[in-house]
């Protein structure tokens, strides 16, 4: 996919990069697998704003996607390949051979016209669906399991791809697209190839009209706010923070900071995707 560049007949356009779409094949999703979203500006159920900068946006539908890949050795015919405001990487509809349709995240290299495969005999080749301990070494894989049947959490987004380093016993290597290597049981499903859509880091928005078509409100730096919206506000004239290490609105530690806390998952980390992070 090829990245287009506007012709800056207003300022806004100046530098401004965009898709051609020329690997898009239908314009339209299909009616059966979206659904009708409702904004909710960031905020919970109880209606308090719990991730800022969130409202206005597009109207965008929801399109439901096969993270599981569960339609074992039935095999799928490459409908269309379309577009997702929802998410960086694009889609491919799926025929089943006994007439259901799904999508999922299309891999780079596939067409319309081609057949895919879900299953432990299936054959390694970009698109198809198989369990670890039957993706020989050294593959690129995407949409990787955790925990069998629960679907695909893993490398989704454009471009994304991991690889199997080794199998031993029970559990097999990955190398994350961070650098992260993990252990994986190999019962788990991944998707053979790599996600496409190569050139989504290559796109500048340009202008911030652009940013709010996406949903996403302006944002202040803490020093232009007064001290008690901000620690990082008030004081005459620009200055650091005045505190040890830069803070969130609430005082949190941010920009180098920890975050992660789930130490029952830390025995399946071999190595971490930086010495800061151990």
């Amino acid at each position: 996919m090829a990245v287009k560049k506007y012709k800056p007949t207003t300022p806004g356009q100046r530098g401004m990069t965009g898709y051609t779409f020329e690997e898009i094949t239908k314009s339209t999703p299909e009616r059966s697998l979206i659904i009708h979203p409702r904004g909710h500006g960031g905020r919970d159920t109880t209606g308090r704003i719990t991730v800022r900068h969130r409202g206005g946006g597009n109207r965008r539908y929801i399109r439901i996607l096969d993270f599981k890949r569960d339609k074992r050795n039935i095999p799928a015919r490459v409908a269309a390949i379309e577009y997702d405001p929802n998410r960086t990487a694009r889609l491919a509809l799926l025929f089943y051979a006994d007439g259901e349709k799904r999508y999922i995240v299309a891999p780079l290299g596939i067409k319309v016209g081609d057949t895919l495969l879900s299953g432990a005999q299936a054959e390694i080749r970009p698109g198809n669906s198989l369990p670890l301990s039957n993706i020989p070494v050294g593959t690129l894989v995407h949409n990787i399991e955790l925990k069998l049947g629960k679907g695909g959490q893993l490398v989704r987004s454009a471009g994304g791809s991991a690889q199997v380093l080794a199998k031993e016993g029970e559990y097999a290597q990955i190398r994350l697209p961070s650098g992260e290597v993990r252990l994986v049981n190999q019962v788990c499903y991944a998707t053979i190839g790599q996600v496409g859509n190569l050139d989504h880091s290559n796109i500048k928005l340009g202008k911030a009209g652009r940013k709010r078509h996406m949903g996403i409100r302006p944002t202040v730096r803490g020093t232009a706010m007064s001290p008690r919206d901000h620690p990082h506000g008030g004081g005459e004239g620009r200055q650091p923070t005045g505190m040890p290490g830069p803070k969130t609105p609430w005082g949190k530690p941010a920009r180098g900071y920890k975050t992660r806390r789930n130490k029952s998952t830390e025995k399946y980390i071999v190595r971490h995707r930086s010495k800061s992070s151990r």
